[in-house]
């Protein structure tokens, strides 16, 4: 069995445990796609990523990303997370002040400094759903349409379909059908009517059979080691 660096950061906060956990493994050239889906069903984190070498030579490192159940084009704490982790186990980028992530969506640009910040990938599908997928939304999240503030696609390759809750209040007194998403990826965010700081948002998010709630802070990481087998 291939051994590898592995790193798991919680992205969005510098306390331990309180960020978006995403699961990287280092030098994973000579992992199989059906290796790297293994191995993300047993992380069983939203998202774990693998960096290997660019295709692009105008990228520094690839990522591919994976829920337990799939391979995603992108996704937005990983990448911040990912060049977190490449970063520290002592990657370079070519240019100065930038890091360019390859990935299933094209290249992504990210800025260097105190703080990670990058450049979205152009939404594939924006704008306002169909009826009959709001409908289904609804259902899955147990909502009436008088709770829902907002709502939209806004899909830059993962397949996002976003909805704005009143208040953080509203977002957690959710209680999903979970069963009932029948394979749409939605996001529900609603702002606290009084932010602590470094809280700004509750956010619910599906992007694989098994989900978990997660709370977005202030954009910084913070690294566990871990071994791999």
């Amino acid at each position: 069995m291939s051994r590898h660096p592995f790193r798991q950061v919680d992205v969005f906060s510098t306390v331990p445990h309180r960020g978006n956990p995403v699961a990287v493994v280092h030098d994973a050239d000579d992992l199989s796609t059906a290796d790297m889906q293994r191995f993300a069903h047993w992380t069983n984190l939203s998202e774990t990523t693998f960096l290997v070498a660019p295709r692009d030579p105008a990228a520094d490192y690839r990522l591919r990303i994976f829920t337990p159940a799939e391979e995603l084009p992108f996704a937005g704490h990983p990448t911040l997370g990912s060049a977190h982790a490449w970063l520290e186990a002592g990657g370079v980028p070519a240019a100065a002040g930038e890091l360019v992530q390859e990935c299933g969506a094209g290249l992504v640009r990210l800025r260097l400094g105190e703080r990670l910040a990058f450049a979205a990938p152009p939404l594939v599908r924006a704008g306002p759903g169909t009826a009959e997928e709001v409908t289904a939304v609804l259902a899955a999240l147990r909502l009436d349409a008088a709770e829902v503030v907002a709502s939209a696609w806004v899909d830059n390759g993962p397949g996002w379909f976003g909805v704005v809750l009143r208040d953080a209040s509203a977002v957690l007194a959710l209680e999903p059908d979970w069963a009932a998403f029948d394979g749409i990826e939605v996001g529900v965010v609603g702002r606290y009517a009084d932010p602590a700081p470094g809280s700004r948002w509750w956010r619910c998010g599906r992007s694989a059979p098994r989900s978990a709630w997660s709370r977005t802070r202030s954009p910084a990481a913070s690294t566990r080691r871990s071994p791999s087998g």
